[in-house]
C-alpha cells in the first residue's frame, strides 16, 4: 500500500496545481498561434513549448540542474540576444537607409514610444496591487521598440523576474503588426498623403556599406558605450555581410547559428513562464503597457514624417514612418500594403526599409540609454 502511495505521489496528476495548468494552457496557445496563425512561429513555438516543459510538476526541467536552467544561462549572460543581433546584422541591408539618410529621423522618432512608456509604467504604481521600480519600468518600456532580442537583453539585465512577460508581450505585438499598425496609420494620414509617390532611391556603393558599420561602432564607443554590446555585434554581422571576403561566416550567421540560438533562446524564455512568475497583476500591466508603447511608437514615426514634409522639397509618404519600429521587415511590408490600398502603383517597400533598419539601431541606442540611466 505504501508503495502505491509513493508511486501516486510521484505522478504529475497528484502534483498539478491550477497555476501550472493555466500556464501550460498559455504555452499550448502560443504553439497554436505559431502553427495555425503563423504569428512569429520561429520564436513563439519554442517559447510555448518551453512554457509547457517548465510547468510539468516534479520533472524540474526549469529548476536548478534542469535542462532549461542551463540554457537560461545564455540569456542571463546576454549571449543569446547578442548572437541573434549578429545574425540580424548579417541579414540587414543598410542600402535603403544610406540612400535616404533622412529616414534615420523616422527610426529615431519611433523610439519615443519607449520613453513614453517608461513614465507610463511608473504611473501604474498608483494602481493598487501594481508596483514597478525604475528598473522594471525601463525593462517594460523597451517593448515599444518592437525588437525582441533587445527587449530580452534589457530585461535580463534590469528585471529578470519580468523576463517571461516582457518577452511574450514583445513577440506577440511583433506578430500582430499587420493588425495593430494599419488603423493607426490610416487615422493619422489623409488620403492625399497616402497617395504620395517617392522618387527612386539611388544605388549605394559597396564602400559606403563597408564603412557604415565601422563608423557606427566608433560613434557608439565614443558616445554611448552601454549600447556597444548590441551595436557591436550588429555591426560585426553587417560587416561580414558587406565586406565580401567571409561569405561562409556571413551565411553561417544568417542561417545555422541564428537558427540554433533562436531555439535555445525560445526555450529559455519559456522557462520563465512558470505560474509563480507569470500569474501576477504586474503581467497584465506589462501587456497593456506593451500595446500602448507599440502604438505610440507607430504614431510617432508617422507624425515625424508629416513634420518633415513641411521642411523638405521631396515629400515623404508618412506611411513609411510607421516602419520606424524594429519589426523587420514586417512593418515595412505593412507600410507598402497600406500605401498600395490607396495607389496600386505606389511601391513603398524599399523606402520603408530605410526607417525599418534605422529602427533596429534606434532600439539598440534606446536600450543603451536606459541601461546607462539605471545602472
Amino acid at each position: 500500500m505504501n508503495g502505491f502511495v509513493e508511486l501516486w505521489s510521484s505522478t504529475g496528476l497528484s502534483n498539478f496545481q491550477w497555476g501550472q495548468v493555466v500556464m501550460m494552457t498559455v504555452g499550448f496557445l502560443l504553439i497554436y498561434l505559431a502553427i495555425r496563425k503563423g504569428f512569429e512561429p520561429l520564436l513563439l513555438l519554442p517559447i510555448g513549448f518551453g512554457a509547457v516543459l517548465s510547468n510539468i510538476p516534479v520533472a524540474g526541467i526549469a529548476e536548478e540542474g534542469g535542462l532549461l536552467a542551463y540554457l537560461y544561462f545564455g540569456i542571463k549572460s546576454g549571449i543569446f540576444p547578442l548572437l541573434i543581433f549578429m545574425g540580424v546584422g548579417a541579414m540587414t541591408d543598410f542600402g535603403p537607409m544610406l540612400a535616404n539618410p533622412k529616414t534615420l529621423l523616422l527610426g529615431a522618432a519611433a523610439q519615443f514610444g519607449i520613453f513614453g512608456t517608461l513614465f507610463g509604467a511608473l504611473a501604474l504604481n498608483l494602481v493598487p496591487g501594481l508596483q514597478f521600480s525604475f528598473r522594471d519600468a525601463a525593462a517594460i518600456a523597451i517593448i515599444g521598440g518592437a525588437d525582441g532580442p533587445t527587449a530580452i537583453y534589457v530585461a535580463s539585465r534590469l528585471a529578470p523576474d519580468l523576463l517571461g512577460a516582457i518577452a511574450v508581450a514583445a513577440y506577440s505585438y511583433m506578430a500582430l503588426v499587420p493588425l495593430i499598425q494599419p488603423p493607426i496609420m490610416r487615422a493619422l494620414t489623409t488620403p492625399e498623403e497616402r497617395l504620395i509617390e517617392m522618387t527612386q532611391l539611388r544605388v549605394v556603393g559597396k564602400t559606403e556599406k563597408i564603412v557604415f558599420p565601422v563608423v557606427l561602432l566608433i560613434l557608439t564607443a565614443l558616445l554611448l558605450p552601454s549600447a556597444a554590446p548590441l551595436i557591436g555585434m550588429f555591426c560585426l554581422g553587417n560587416l561580414m555581410r558587406e565586406c565580401g571576403v567571409v561569405e561562409r561566416l556571413s551565411k553561417t550567421s544568417q542561417n545555422e547559428l541564428i537558427n540554433i540560438v533562436t531555439i535555445f533562446l525560445g526555450l529559455s524564455v519559456g522557462s520563465k513562464l512558470s505560474a509563480n512568475a507569470f500569474l501576477r497583476p504586474e503581467t497584465l500591466g506589462i501587456l497593456v503597457l506593451g500595446a500602448i508603447a507599440f502604438g505610440f511608437g507607430t504614431a510617432s514615426g508617422v507624425l515625424m514624417a508629416k513634420l518633415m514634409n513641411r521642411f523638405t522639397l521631396h515629400k515623404i509618404n508618412p506611411l513609411i514612418g510607421a516602419a520606424g519600429v524594429s519589426a523587420v521587415p514586417m512593418s515595412a511590408r505593412v507600410a507598402n500594403k497600406v500605401g498600395q490600398e490607396s495607389n496600386p502603383h505606389n511601391f513603398l517597400l524599399m523606402h520603408a526599409m530605410g526607417p525599418n533598419v534605422a529602427g533596429v539601431i534606434g532600439s539598440a541606442v534606446a536600450a543603451g540609454v536606459l541601461l546607462a540611466l539605471v545602472q
